[in-house]
């Protein structure tokens, strides 16, 4: 004999099975969202509170919170509701400014990326407040990640001689990993900067010209871990700067 009380069943529509399939594969939602879509999922493929419950490692009573509250609400009912407590300070436009400036617009003192002080004095919003902002929306503008994307139409064959080197090296070779350092900023890159977006930030290519410096090149002996180092003045002589290669002699 059956016991407890009878459920009411829950049917889905197909826009709401595709939308719940969705949430319940996403990775960028919150884990949470992601479970109650898979318990509902679960309640109208025609599971049990209980078996769903056993099977997701859940209280029988999560399982069928969630239950009542899509039968109640649908998709919206699977979202947190608002906690009491004090009213929010800041609104939502003063916040979507600050993010729109902050990716759209350099600092009136002439500094390059922006700084949690920089973006509170502008904005009007307290130095812990934008921090938090940022930390929420993945902003990093403090931060510059280079990348390099090479043009060289032999670089796969010339990548193989050189980790050839490393995996199989023939005897009495030497084996040098070369870098130099520049003093100057790099002013012409090979490729557009990728601008600071939510969850990434800004990105330069590994490779410039550069006009008229004083670059320290080092070298690595890869056999032994000595140093070798040199310094070239260049004046007002344009070249594109490779800033690693490993060479072979």
């Amino acid at each position: 004999m059956a016991r407890g009380r009878p459920k009411v069943v829950l049917m889905l529509s197909e826009a709401e099975t595709a939308q719940l399939s969705s949430i319940a594969r996403s990775r960028s939602m919150s884990s949470a969202l992601t479970q109650r879509a898979q318990i509902v999922l679960g309640c109208a493929a025609g599971e049990s509170n209980h078996t769903l419950a056993q099977r997701m490692a859940l209280t029988d009573a999560t399982v069928g919170k969630w239950r009542r509250r899509f039968l109640q609400y649908r998709t919206q009912g699977l979202y947190d509701e608002l906690r009491p407590g004090r009213p929010r300070l800041i609104s939502e436009e003063r916040v979507a400014g600050l993010i729109r400036k902050t990716l759209q617009r350099k600092p009136r003192d002439g500094s390059t990326h922006w700084s949690v002080r920089q973006a509170a004095r502008e904005s009007g919003i307290s130095k812990s407040s934008v921090q938090r902002y940022f930390e929420f929306f993945g902003l990093k503008p403090h931060r510059t990640e280079s990348f390099k994307l090479s043009t060289d139409p032999f670089f796969i064959e010339k990548l193989r001689d050189v980790a050839g080197l490393y995996l199989n090296p023939p005897e009495n070779a030497l084996v040098l990993s070369v870098d130099e350092k520049s003093q100057c900023q790099a002013l012409e890159r090979t490729q557009p900067m990728l601008p600071l977006g939510l969850g990434y930030v800004e990105g330069i290519t590994h490779d410039y010209k550069r006009h008229g410096t004083t670059t320290l090149f080092a070298a690595l002996d890869v056999l032994n871990g000595t140093v070798l180092r040199s310094s070239s003045p260049f004046c007002g002589v344009s070249r594109t700067a490779s800033r690693k290669s490993s060479t072979s002699t």
